[in-house]
């Protein structure tokens, strides 16, 4: 079952027409992913595939979704956190580096169907959450299925990214929601950099993903 769900999540992401520059406006990259370029050299930016949920003229702030913590990170980490953000964390099945900003906050990013209140809104496919009670509802097993765990994230200052963009560090694709939280992390960056017909590099050194 879960292959034929992959290879569907597969057709999907090519059936995307998404090897056109987008131009950029104000908000013209809020629900797509940055997607790094062979050259960039970092241990967490090389090799990323980035979703974006803000961007304006005052900067930008996404969720690297392919940076995944090892089980033993994992268990260090639950061992210096309360009793309900360790149980937070345990109850899901992995855990993602969404990048170097407020790395002590935890921001679920998720489908509707875990939708609430305190859920900020990306798209119709996408919200956002940090709030306590939505996370417990993983616990409680009445969230989405659908749905991914940060820690931290990424921000751009006013103009940053745009010149990063500009200066060929960054691709810019649709998405959609088979992408995200269908297909394994570990592919997400080689699938999405070949999609553009160029060639991937060795794999990143962040936690074995590539």
């Amino acid at each position: 079952m879960f292959k034929n769900r992959f290879a569907e999540s597969l057709r999907n992401f090519y059936s995307i027409k998404s090897h056109k520059y987008i131009r950029l406006d104000m908000n013209s990259i809020i629900n797509h992913v940055l997607i790094s370029m062979p050259h960039i050299d970092d241990s967490l930016f090389g090799n990323s595939v980035i979703f974006m949920c803000e961007h304006d003229k005052k900067g930008a702030m996404g969720l690297i979704i392919n940076k995944r913590f090892e089980k033993n990170e994992l268990t260090e980490l639950s061992a210096n956190m309360n009793e309900s953000s360790s149980e937070i964390l345990n109850s899901v099945p992995d855990l993602y580096l969404g990048g170097p900003v407020l790395v002590e906050r935890g921001i679920l990013l998720h489908s509707e169907k875990l939708y609430s209140k305190r859920s900020i809104k990306i798209s119709d496919d996408f919200f956002i959450s940090s709030d306590k009670e939505v996370l417990l509802n993983i616990v409680k097993d009445k969230g989405a299925k659908k749905n991914r765990l940060f820690l931290g994230h990424s921000g751009w200052s006013a103009g940053q990214l745009e010149t990063e963009i500009q200066n060929g560090d960054w691709l810019v694709q649709e998405t959609s929601p088979d992408f995200i939280f269908n297909i394994p992390a570990k592919q997400l960056w080689n699938l999405s950099i070949q999609s553009f017909g160029i060639e991937a590099s060795g794999p990143s050194s962040f936690s074995g993903q590539a």
